[in-house]
């Protein structure tokens, strides 16, 4: 079972709270956090072709 230190927790939510969709990835090496990756997602509408 992983060791989770209070500032990872910390860590973790805020990364958690400050996007809106996306994903947080948590590494543990050896039981111990040791890296975290937040990625966000934005996607862009296609705008419809106007008919003439």
């Amino acid at each position: 079972m992983a060791n989770v230190k209070e500032s990872h927790l910390q860590q973790i939510l805020t990364a958690v709270k400050k996007i809106d969709y996306g994903s947080v990835l948590i590494t543990i090496h050896g039981g111990e956090i040791t890296q975290l990756d937040s990625t966000e997602k934005n996607r862009f509408t296609k705008p419809k072709p106007v008919k003439s």
